[in-house]
């Protein structure tokens, strides 16, 4: 068994191996390669468990599509067992490859554990079942691990394989904390709300909003974010209009008052608990950008490990929660308007973080406004060392249909020149649906005409599925040639699912 004495030395040298392995990987090549996928959610905020913990996990299976490359072997670990119809819905996906043929390359492994525990945390605690993964990898200088996050024990995972680890190194984390993105849009010179960072006490954030209305007294509204927050949950919204005037003597218990009103997105979090958690994580605080017209897109790239850094795409985020941060889901492409001009202000970021010796994707987030003159101001708000909510359903799309994001035009375009929408999201939820089965999910997308077809490269694939029965909850990606499209397919899903759950 691999030791992890020194784990960022083994870490290290396994790294470098993924550069050779990288040039021999083109699409669809021939070369023999294994692919360990443990879509740990290894994050302190992360309180998953049971089936939604294993849907979330299961998030990541239209990753079987990579076996279309016919010597591909994938690992897919999950706490629990994925029911064999579901993994018989995403390889019936696999355009040009007899399923057959594909199932014999796949490996399902799972310690069998529903706890709150990251999977992650679950392997290394059964030397046996890394062992067993350990003997499906046939060359360990053809295979790689692909996680969800990257922590300090995704890196000590990667040495116990003895794979590398295709992602950020845990070294890198604070280059995604609110406070290391800022400094980076700084460094990058990348346009950013004004605000300030490195904030610990109550005092810190007084003083930091203190300051900011100095600079800017007509300022309405901040957000204070907690460094390590997921889809919004670190954010609370602090309203100043009407305060005393910046310096006057009232002003700071003016400031204070406000804060104590804070607007949380989480609905369940206290002041003295967000209080706590600034103390202990650290956090930001900024101006809350407003104007006539307001949205949330987002830019997607990847730094390989020959160190390019390659745009993917851009989505407009669908959000909502107490004070609308909070994520819901996504529409690709992002508006043609301002899409571009965020890749263009990302890409500034990528270089940046590949200075800094960032490996693997990642994404900024980013607010588009439009000026009283009606032309579009882009303000970078956060980097996400990891995949995300958007990851899916664009490598869903990608390895579907084979085609490509143009950066110049944000328009995404087939082999045959179509072009491609879609909408997607996590958070699909009533419960009635949990009169549905899997089997019966599958039924109604063929009855109704929904399901994805490759004839026509159009259609919704769900995903979250083991998930419907127990809590009402699914995914779903609705791909169309056009927004308009996608938003129909979307909606023709919904209704069919409300009609069919209301009659059950």
């Amino acid at each position: 068994m691999p030791s992890i004495a020194d784990p960022h030395a083994d870490f290290d040298s396994l790294q470098r191996k993924l550069v050779p392995l990288w040039r021999s990987i083109d699409h669809l090549n021939q070369d023999a390669q294994t692919i360990v996928v443990v879509p740990s959610i290894s994050l302190e905020s992360s309180n998953l468990h049971g089936v939604l913990q294993q849907a979330y996990e299961e998030r990541f299976l239209f990753l079987l599509l990579l076996l279309r490359q016919p010597r591909a072997r994938l690992i897919y670990v999950t706490s629990q067992a994925v029911h064999p119809d579901v993994v018989d819905y995403y390889l019936h996906l696999l355009p040009g490859v007899i399923s057959v043929h594909a199932r014999k390359r796949l490996f399902l492994v799972s310690p069998l554990d529903g706890s709150a525990r990251p999977l992650t945390q679950k392997l290394l605690d059964r030397p046996q079942l890394l062992q067993r993964i350990r003997s499906l990898i046939i060359d360990p200088d053809r295979a790689h691990l692909v996680p969800y996050t990257t922590t300090d024990i995704e890196r000590d995972l990667a040495v116990q394989l003895g794979i590398p680890m295709y992602g950020a190194d845990p070294r890198c984390f604070p280059l995604g904390t609110k406070t290391g993105g800022r400094r980076v849009f700084a460094e990058a010179g990348v346009p950013h709300p004004l605000g300030l960072e490195g904030l610990r006490t109550e005092t810190d954030l007084r003083d930091a909003i203190a300051a900011l209305r100095a600079r800017r007294p007509s300022m309405r509204r901040v957000v204070a974010k907690l460094n390590e927050g997921v889809s919004g949950e670190g954010n609370a919204t602090i309203d100043l209009a009407g305060l005393p005037m910046p310096g006057s003597p009232d002003e700071g218990a003016g400031i204070e008052s406000r804060m104590r009103a804070m607007a949380f997105e989480l609905s369940s979090a206290t002041y003295d608990g967000y209080m706590a958690k600034l103390a202990e994580r650290g956090g930001v605080v900024e101006e809350r950008i407003a104007g006539r017209e307001f949205h949330s897109p987002s830019a997607q790239l990847r730094i390989t490990p020959l160190g390019a850094v390659e745009p993917l795409s851009t989505h407009d985020q669908v959000l909502g929660g107490a004070s609308g941060q909070t994520y819901l889901g996504c529409r690709f492409p992002a508006n043609t308007e301002y899409g571009p001009a965020i890749m263009r202000e990302a890409i500034k970021v990528g270089r940046r973080l590949k200075d800094e010796g960032v490996l693997g994707r990642f994404a900024v987030d980013f607010v588009a406004v439009k000026n009283d003159a009606g032309a579009w101001e882009v303000y970078a708000i956060e980097i996400n060392l990891r995949k995300g909510g958007t990851t899916h359903p664009f490598l869903t799309l990608q390895f579907l249909t084979d085609g490509v994001y143009d950066i110049t035009t944000g328009i995404f375009a087939t082999p045959r020149g179509e072009p491609k929408c879609f909408v997607a999201t996590d958070h699909l939820q009533s419960p009635h649906y949990r009169a549905f089965t899997h089997e019966q999910l599958f039924d109604l997308a063929v009855r109704r005409g929904l399901h994805f077809d490759q004839s026509r490269q159009k259609g919704v694939v769900f995903h979250m599925i083991n998930a419907v029965g127990e809590t009402g909850l699914l995914g779903l990606t609705a791909v169309g040639n056009s927004h308009a499209e996608a938003d129909a397919f979307y909606a023709q899903t919904v209704a069919a699912l409300d009609a069919e759950a209301g009659a059950t």
